[in-house]
């Protein structure tokens, strides 16, 4: 996008929010809303960071983004990679669209500068479209760009200047003379890492190419050749000889210079023994060391003579090969001769001397001849050359591959990292998970979809508390198929509806990731906090429940304990027998009361209080009766809403202010987020992240339960029902006035009095007043019972 069209987007843009999980949302929906992104407050953001691993979102779009590579996304990048993608596309609403294809007219070719410039990019894009055969695309998909290494093993021209035999196509000559060229100079890797060559090897091939055309051409002169195709042969039996026909006239120069060292030179026996003088014989290399003849000045070498035995078959070889085709049937050698022949093969061995003897030279000498000859052809060389500037040519194209799929890679999900980073809108509009949504945990009879990648379980924990949701720590490992290698995660779920009360840590369920993996999950932990109204509406009743089972249950163990220990008394042993002495015992105290074993006098007060106690509830019941029935019947429901209310009420306040208070922010905090909004979860919301179980629509469920309860439950209601109203009536008729005065005077009877007080006699019950609905019943005011 240009500069000037930037600034009228700018002038007259609008923000629009929308309100959603407690806060207003920023709606990026159109170009221009992400042109005028970097005017935004960040204040607004739903975010500042977030990690590039542990979140459903493409790893290398995320490594893109992140250009100093410390594993962390922040804003400026956030806003570098969408100006970076803007500066590349004609029209911004390209990057709302997604997708994995970008097409070749939304590149803005109208910029030249850089090597990643909109103009490159597109030239890049055509060009790879002509080699893969689809030049008439208008389209390029991420699969042709994404995966380089098969791109350019595919194509044979990447920009790189280095050719492949692929480059050749079926031009088979053109191809076995870049194979020659790859074995005489060596390869170097191509960017699919296939070795080929580039303009350096070439030229230096052609180089020692040429350079052994030229020493091959000089050979081929008369001078260098004094016999022709036989000179060859005849250059080694002389070289074979040479040195030691030079030391046999060296040998006769000395002796007609000094006389007097003929005898050393000839290497008298006279004075040496004979096991000295036959040793040279047996030992081959020391006879080869012997001169060839006898010096003498001026004397020839004569072939026809005794010589040095080691040296015969050179000897005849040189007299065969080079005397006789140069100088005729002579059977002797002089020295001049011998100077005469080795400078007429002197241009001989100074060629060969001259020949190239580097790697390249070296390995074109062992070619077949036609190899050689293809090479020298000056078309076939034009045509390698031709490849290799081809090649070349593409380099600056091909440098843009990188920009190319970055700009696709942006096109198909920077807006969606923007909806879940400028704002929270995918989460919270339930379109698409959120890219910090993992996976599905199945546990207890419901689905959790607010399920996070952790790392540290007690840390996550200890910073996730502020967030006042219920959390579900859990284990989850995976065996993979085939290999048996067992990949282990640990994740944290939300449990924003239903019941926990059930929920322990050990328990089992299964999660699924979002390629639709299934792991098995184990709980590790939990951090309890309201999860719904209704949880919090029976919380009361079944705390009350379980404080009951406990008492009754402690109850039951005390009174078997006591008569554990009332059995191991009365079967103990006798009392040990008095001492022998005739000291008078104290007055023994007397015992009590017993029938039949049975200490009356002991369970006497415990039948008293136990008559107290029943008394009493009797009393409290028939005062709650009495008090109900005198209510009228609009006046009963709200009595028991606000008993209900009562019991009920402060666990629901406390959950609904905590429901509100649910937030997502310290859970994402925990992961290395930095939430900037006040993500709320509440009650309704979080409804919509936990699914509790529910029948199909339109299933059938059969209600014959072969194992259910033989009494039905509405039969024993009904008889419950009966048998309260036939108590009421009862009491109302004054059916339990008798049994009333006998309790009350059983219980006056077995209460214990003190010795000096005296108990005046009950004052006759005052007439009750005829008041229909009295708080005190006529008969229980006789009896003189008062609630």
């Amino acid at each position: 996008m240009l500069t000037h069209e930037r600034e009228h987007v700018l002038a007259g843009h609008r923000w629009r929010f929308q309100r959603a999980g407690g806060y207003d949302h920023v709606c990026l929906d159109t170009g221009a809303d992400l042109v005028a992104l970097p005017t935004l407050d960040q204040k607004l953001w739903a975010a500042l960071a977030c990690p590039t691993r542990g979140v459903e979102f493409d790893a290398r779009t995320l490594d893109l983004i992140d250009t100093d590579a410390d594993g962390r996304i922040r804003a400026p990048e956030v806003l570098a990679a969408v100006d970076w993608a803007l500066a590349r596309l004609r029209d911004p609403d390209t990057l709302l669209a997604g997708g994995e294809a970008l097409a070749l007219g939304a590149i803005d070719t109208r910029h030249e500068d850089g090597p990643d410039s909109g103009r490159l990019i597109h030239a890049c894009a055509c060009e790879v479209l002509r080699q893969l055969g689809r030049a008439e695309a208008g389209t390029i998909e991420l699969d042709d760009v994404a995966d380089t290494h098969r791109l350019y093993a595919t194509i044979p021209f990447n920009g790189d200047g280095v050719i492949t035999a692929a480059a050749a196509g079926d031009d088979e000559a053109l191809r076995a003379a870049l194979l020659d060229v790859l074995q005489v100079c060596g390869g170097v890797p191509d960017r699919s890492g296939v070795d080929g060559i580039d303009r350096e090897r070439l030229q230096g091939c052609f180089a020692a190419l040429d350079a052994l055309a030229a020493w091959r051409d000089d050979g081929g002169s008369g001078p260098v050749r004094p016999l022709g195709a036989d000179t060859a042969a005849a250059a080694e039996a002389l070289a074979a000889v040479q040195a030691k026909i030079d030391d046999y006239f060296l040998r006769c120069r000395l002796a007609a210079w000094d006389a007097a060292l003929l005898d050393a030179l000839q290497q008298d026996a006279g004075e040496r023994t004979l096991a000295e003088a036959l040793k040279p014989v047996r030992d081959a290399e020391a006879l080869a060391a012997l001169p060839l003849d006898r010096a003498a000045p001026g004397r020839p070498l004569d072939f026809g003579a005794a010589l040095n035995p080691a040296w015969l078959g050179r000897l005849q070889a040189l007299r065969a090969q080079v005397l006789q085709p140069l100088l005729g049937d002579d059977r002797s050698l002089d020295e001049s001769h011998w100077e005469a022949l080795k400078a007429r093969f002197a241009p001989w061995f100074a060629w060969q001397a001259a020949q190239p003897h580097d790697g390249p030279a070296t390995r074109l000498a062992a070619l077949p001849a036609e190899a050689l000859a293809r090479l020298r052809d000056p078309d076939l060389r034009a045509r390698l050359q031709a490849l290799v500037e081809r090649d070349e040519a593409l380099s600056g194209q091909f440098a843009a591959l990188a920009a190319l799929e970055r700009l696709i890679r942006y096109r198909r999900d920077l807006h969606r990292l923007l909806d879940n980073f400028v704002s929270l809108r995918e989460f919270y509009l339930r379109r698409h998970r959120a890219i910090f949504q993992i996976g599905t945990l199945y546990l207890d009879g419901r689905s959790c979809e607010l399920c996070i990648r952790v790392g540290d379980i007690a840390r996550h924990a200890l910073l996730a508390a502020a967030g006042n949701v219920c959390l579900v720590y859990c284990d989850c490992r995976r065996q993979e198929p085939g290999s048996g290698e067992t990949r282990q995660q640990a994740i944290a779920a939300a449990l924003t509806d239903g019941e926990v009360d059930e929920l322990a840590e050990g328990r089992n369920g299964v999660f699924y990731d979002r390629a639709g993996l299934d792991w098995d999950a184990s709980v590790v932990k939990i951090v309890r906090n309201p999860v719904s109204l209704r949880q919090a509406f029976w919380s009361p009743y079944r705390r009350f429940g379980q404080f009951l089972s406990t008492q009754i249950e402690k109850f039951a163990n005390a009174r078997a304990q006591d008569i554990d220990r009332q059995l191991a008394g009365s079967i103990g042993p006798a009392a040990a027998p008095a001492a022998a002495n005739t000291a008078a015992p104290a007055p023994a105290a007397p015992a009590p009361a017993r029938i039949g074993g049975f200490d009356i006098a002991r369970f006497a007060g415990i039948f008293a209080a136990l008559g107290l106690a029943l008394g009493a509830i009797g009393t409290a019941i028939a005062s709650v009766v009495t008090g109900l029935l005198a209510l009228s019947p609009w006046q009963l429901p709200l009595v028991f809403a606000g008993v209900v209310l009562a019991i009920s009420g402060p666990s629901l306040l406390m959950a609904w202010l905590k429901l509100r208070q649910r937030s997502l922010g310290p859970l994402l905090d925990a992961t290395g987020w930095a939430i900037n909004a006040r993500a709320r979860l509440g009650p309704r919301f979080g409804r919509s992240l936990t699914a509790l179980p529910k029948l199909p629509a339109h299933a059938e469920r059969l209600r014959s339960d072969p194992f259910a309860e033989r009494t039905p439950v509405l039969r024993i209601g009904l008889l419950l029902l009966l048998l309260g109203v036939l108590a009421v009536g009862g009491w109302r008729a004054g059916w339990y006035d008798a049994a009333l005065l006998d309790l009350r005077r059983w219980v006056l009877a077995h209460t214990p009095k003190p010795a000096a007080a005296t108990v005046p006699a009950p004052a006759p019950p005052a007439a009750p007043a005829r008041a229909p609905r009295s708080c005190y019943h006529p008969t229980v005011a006789r009896s003189g019972i008062s609630g």
